[in-house]
């Protein structure tokens, strides 16, 4: 999900996950990854399996490793992209989504 200039969030896209095993337990909305926005840039070997393990809840994410510049830290540093300042933009769910595709790519 995206937050479009007046405010209002976009559909998800097909592939894009909802992130929601530490959020909620840290008072935090879930976060929606957009996975598709990201595979439309890049090549699936710039994250995986260098940053990003493919398997479910195998990458223990949270916001002090992003902040060392580990997992989406590695490109979202003030200098690739966009630093991890703006809470809403990735932490978009809403309250009880869980962890898994919005939809698309079966399992």
């Amino acid at each position: 999900m995206f937050f479009l200039p007046t405010g209002k969030k976009a559909a998800a896209y097909y592939g894009d996950l909802v992130l929601n095993n530490k959020s909620e337990k840290a008072d935090m909305p879930p976060v929606i990854f957009p996975h598709w926005v990201h595979r439309a840039e890049f090549k699936c070997k710039v994250c995986h399996p260098a940053i990003f393990e493919m398997r479910s809840g195998a990458n223990d994410i949270n916001m002090g490793k992003i902040a060392e510049g580990k997992f989406c830290g590695r490109c979202h540093n003030d200098t690739i992209a966009w630093g991890p300042i703006r809470c809403a933009r990735c932490h978009s769910g809403k309250p009880g989504m869980k962890t898994g595709l919005v939809h698309g790519f079966s399992r």
